[in-house]
C-alpha cells in the first residue's frame, strides 16, 4: 500500500512539476507568435493553455498533495525536514495559482493585458523543485534551525482556539 502511494505521489508530482516548467514556456514562446493575432491562432493558444492548466497540471497537483498527505498520515511523519518541504510545496502552490492567473488574464485580455514576463516563473519553479528534491533525498537535520526560532514558537501555548475558528 505504501509503495503504491509513493509511486502515485512521485508520478503526480513529476507531472505537476513538468506543468510548472512548461506553462511559462508556452506562455512566453507560443504566446509571442505572429499567428496569435488571428482568431484561429488565439483560440488554439487559449485552448492549449486552458487544457494544460486545468486538465494536466491542476489534477496532478491535487493528486500529488493527496498522495503526500496520505503518506504523512500513514507513516506518521513529523520531522523538521518534512515541515520545510511542506512550506516549499506551499510556495509551489502559490506559483501554480499565479500561472493560472496569468493564463486567465491572457485569455480574457487578448492583447489589452500587459502580462508580466512568465519567464520569471521558470527559475522560481526550478529552485522550488530543487529544494523539494534536496529536502526529500537528503532529509537534513534541521533541529539547529528550529532552536534559532523565538521561544514562543518553540513551545506549545496551552490555549484553546477561539470559538469562531473551530470548524465543528
Amino acid at each position: 500500500m505504501i509503495a503504491l502511494l509513493k509511486a502515485g505521489h512521485i508520478a503526480s508530482l513529476s507531472v505537476w512539476c513538468a506543468g510548472l516548467l512548461a506553462l511559462p514556456i508556452i506562455l512566453q514562446v507560443y504566446g509571442r507568435r505572429r499567428e496569435i493575432s488571428t482568431q484561429a491562432g488565439f483560440t488554439e493558444f487559449r485552448l492549449l493553455l486552458h487544457a494544460g492548466y486545468t486538465r494536466v497540471a491542476t489534477p496532478a497537483a491535487v493528486l500529488a498533495i493527496a498522495f503526500g498527505t496520505a503518506l504523512i498520515v500513514l507513516l506518521e511523519l513529523r520531522d523538521a525536514w518534512l515541515m520545510a518541504k511542506l512550506a516549499v510545496v506551499a510556495l509551489m502552490v502559490l506559483l501554480h495559482v499565479w500561472l493560472g492567473h496569468l493564463i486567465l488574464k491572457t485569455a480574457e485580455g487578448r492583447g489589452s493585458y500587459q502580462m508580466p514576463s512568465p519567464v520569471l516563473a521558470l527559475p522560481i519553479g526550478l529552485v522550488l523543485i530543487t529544494v523539494v528534491l534536496l529536502l526529500v533525498l537528503a532529509k537534513p537535520d534541521l533541529t539547529p534551525l528550529l532552536h534559532q526560532l523565538p521561544e514562543f514558537l518553540q513551545q506549545p501555548q496551552g490555549r484553546e482556539l477561539p470559538p469562531d475558528l473551530v470548524p465543528i
